[in-house]
């Protein structure tokens, strides 16, 4: 018997999140519902003691978090997955796509557990046994989402009408009548009081092969695109990375409106596991704990008058005089200030961001590479100082820089240092200088992460005035 093969999600933006998740730092890389473990590693967490777990999982996520995706998998249940590299987003369909011709091709019968990597499941025990209720429709050939039965009437969801059949919901599977579009709030109440509708929660547990059977039916352009894709897949250290210019040829779409809204094999099972997607702000207020005044507060904050908020505090001391329903979120570079009733027009200001050509939706201060971090302290004209670490045993590449030179200053560890054909160690308090078109590399050769000051002087310090001669992560 085929066993159950996770299809981690991991490609989002999660723009209605920022300042606190950025374009190349996500929602779903963040530390979120628990104070040590990011979305991604909470999403595998909850697998653990699923019957019939198969060996391999999958995850798909986008190129520029690879790093960050294998290192946080490291230390969960799955920490050996295949992942699939998208080269462009295109949506939940052809990344669950190229996800089941994967499995497909280990396993004709694997059965796939379609799951987003930035939800929220605060019961985990429920969502396992809703998995197992519908393993036998699924390995029959139904196409199985889950309902979230609704806890009270929700605009900002889509929804799911079973066919009861004059049936009670017993939380079995039962056939979908329909998928309904966010409703009104009248709507809403009477979608919550028929009993027949539940939230749409974006999961699906199917064979990989009717999927694909069905995708290719409806959609046979999206499979052609991703199969050239796969097959064009190129391995670099742990990752597949699809071939570009065939997986960009897929139309963007969901799994829900390429195949689930169009399929008559499609059935639901109602569950009530503590779920949200964690859409919005306000969202993460719903399922995070609050004080006596209904305030949800994170990091070093005080407030004094203020009722039914969200603050967070990353890098300052925030304090909050007289703040109702409102949600305040503060990193070093940027501070969110909203009603609540406005958080889903975070996006508007993301988008205007972007037009502007800023960098804070791209990015944060501090900068996460595979070899550890960097972060930028201050910045002037043909000037700028960063704050580099380097995990231990890693190395940056072997490049060169056309338009600027830089002086490194050890703080804490040991640091070795190749300049052109010098290689020598560097200790606390210690310094070097690499004049510009100088080749360099910088290691960690201890078991303490090193820290390092780095002043950068020239006409232009851009990051990609970088040219890399030897780099074991496989970048350009």
């Amino acid at each position: 018997m085929a066993g159950i093969t996770p299809l981690v999600l991991s490609g989002g933006a999660g723009t209605r999140l920022w300042p606190l998740s950025r374009e190349l730092y996500p929602k779903q890389l963040l530390a979120l519902t628990e104070p040590e473990r990011t979305m991604l590693q909470v999403t595998a967490d909850r697998l653990h003691g699923l019957p019939g777990l198969a060996d391999e999982a999958v995850v798909v996520c986008n190129e520029s978090h690879r790093f960050l995706v294998a290192e946080q998998l490291r230390d969960t249940a799955l920490h050996r997955p295949a992942i699939l590299l998208e080269p462009v987003g295109r949506n939940t369909a052809p990344a669950a796509c190229a996800g089941a011709l994967h499995a497909v091709a280990r396993d004709p019968e694997a059965l796939l557990l379609v799951m987003p990597a930035d939800h929220c499941i605060n019961d985990p025990a429920a969502f396992r046994d809703a998995v197992a209720s519908g393993r036998e429709a699924a390995r029959d050939g139904a196409l199985v989402t889950f309902g979230i039965r609704p806890a009270h009437p929700e605009t900002g969801y889509g929804y799911i009408r079973a066919r009861m059949d004059g049936q009670a919901d017993a939380g079995g599977p039962m056939p979908v009548a329909e998928f309904v579009e966010k409703p009104d709030a009248d709507t809403a109440q009477r979608y919550v009081d028929s009993g027949e509708y539940f939230w749409n929660s974006g999961l699906f547990l199917f064979r990989a092969d009717r999927y694909l059977q069905e995708l290719e039916r409806l959609e046979p352009d999206m499979v052609a695109a991703c199969r050239e894709a796969l097959d064009g897949a190129q391995r670099d250290l742990d990752f597949i990375r699809l071939e570009p210019e065939a997986f960009a040829r897929c139309r963007s779409d969901s799994i829900d409106y390429a195949v689930m809204e169009r399929t008559r094999d499609a059935m639901v099972i109602p569950m009530d596991p503590g779920w949200s997607d964690l859409g919005s702000w306000s969202a993460l207020q719903a399922v995070s704990p609050a004080d006596a005044d209904g305030n949800v507060t994170r990091g070093d904050v005080i407030t004094e008058g203020s009722h039914n908020s969200y603050i967070r505090s990353e890098h300052r001391l925030v304090a909050a005089l007289g703040m109702n329903d409102a949600v305040i979120v503060e990193t070093a570079d940027a501070v969110l200030v909203a009603d609540r009733g406005h958080v889903q027009d975070v996006k508007k200001v993301v988008e205007r961001l972007r037009s502007q050509g800023r960098e804070e939706p791209h990015n944060h201060l501090r900068v996460v590479r595979p070899w550890g971090s960097y972060e930028s302290i201050t910045a002037g004209e043909r000037f700028q100082v960063k704050r580099i670490i380097v995990n231990p045993g890693a190395s940056l590449s072997l490049q060169m820089h056309h338009h600027r030179a830089e002086h490194w200053v050890v703080v804490r560890g040991t640091a070795r240092i190749v300049r052109d054909d010098q290689t020598f160690l560097l200790g606390e308090d210690q310094s070097t200088y690499i004049p510009l078109g100088t080749r360099h590399r910088l290691e960690n050769p201890g078991k303490i992460p090193l820290e390092l000051i780095e002043v950068q002087t020239g006409s232009y310090l851009g990051e990609d005035d970088i040219v890399r001669f030897e780099d074991v992560y496989g970048r350009g």
